[in-house]
């Protein structure tokens, strides 16, 4: 582990804090919004957040924070979610009462929770939150679902492991910097540019075919779009800010040429960053 400060959301546990000690020494904040304002302030070197799970979808949130914060995506990294459940010594599925949880984790536990009803969800703030909720109240009768690290952490027993619905449960993460420290030299990233990616927000007038134009300004150079959706903007009513990620990074000419023929015509524009994958 160096001394480079990782700013994420959550407690110890959390599948956030997994992500972090990939670049860092981790450092937890309570919201969103305290993660991005640390790599703002420059309190913490980096932030790890988490954009999309395979199962769950975007975290709109992160995504309005990524276009409104002066910061840079440096890296990207996935991190399989194993949800287990578990609870303090001597608790058990037949004893238990209630289960907590964030929404998302419980969503992403549905079955289980169907096929025992006589266990209540409840929603808590955070999957490793959820753990150390239950090792500090010490009733056998709750149980958590949280991820194998934070049982390990809080003292818990683990009492089923692979909780979830579907097998395929991963979530994908940025490394975040502040706009002025794009330094990547010390990151373990892929580092071929051509198999990066670049991600992108931007608005399009609202006139016919302007969207078209907008992705024929890649399909014409053959850049390979991964993703594309919109979000809301919160500058006029019914109004959207589309976001997009393609394989290329912003220096390559290709990439270049297309960034600058789509300014063109779009009002507004933010790289918001090109990246490689950083591996466990």
């Amino acid at each position: 582990m160096t001394n480079w400060l990782i700013a994420y959301q959550g407690e110890p546990g959390a599948y956030s804090e997994i992500a972090a000690l990939r670049f860092g020494t981790p450092q937890p904040f309570e919201s969103f919004d305290e993660v991005f304002a640390a790599v703002a302030s420059k309190r913490t070197d980096y932030a790890v957040v988490p954009i999309e799970n395979s199962l769950g979808g975007s975290i709109h949130q992160n995504y309005d924070l990524l276009q409104d914060r002066p910061v840079v995506i440096l890296a990207e990294t996935f991190v399989k979610v194993e949800h287990c459940l578990q609870g303090v010594h001597g608790s058990s599925i037949a004893d238990a009462r209630k289960v907590l949880s964030h929404p998302q984790a419980l969503a992403q536990c549905r079955n289980f929770i169907a096929e025992h009803p006589h266990i209540r969800a409840e929603a808590a703030y955070d999957t490793a939150g959820s753990a150390k909720i239950v090792a500090a109240g010490g009733d056998p009768a709750v149980l958590a679902i949280a991820s194998r690290r934070a049982a390990e952490l809080y003292g818990l027993d683990i009492l089923r492991e692979n909780l979830a619905d579907e097998e395929w449960n991963i979530t994908r993460f940025f490394c975040i910097a502040h706009q002025d420290n794009p330094d990547v030299s010390h990151l373990k990233v892929t580092p071929d540019t051509r198999t990066q990616k670049t991600s992108i927000v931007f608005s399009l007038p609202n006139e016919p075919g302007s969207l078209f134009k907008a992705m024929a300004t890649l399909a014409l150079r053959d850049i390979d779009l991964t993703k594309i959706e919109s979000r809301p903007s919160r500058k006029k009513a019914f109004e959207y800010l589309f976001y997009a990620d393609f394989i290329g990074h912003r220096d390559d000419p290709n990439i270049h040429n297309a960034l600058e023929h789509l300014r063109e015509f779009a009002p507004m524009l933010k790289v918001l960053g090109s990246y490689g994958v950083v591996n466990p």
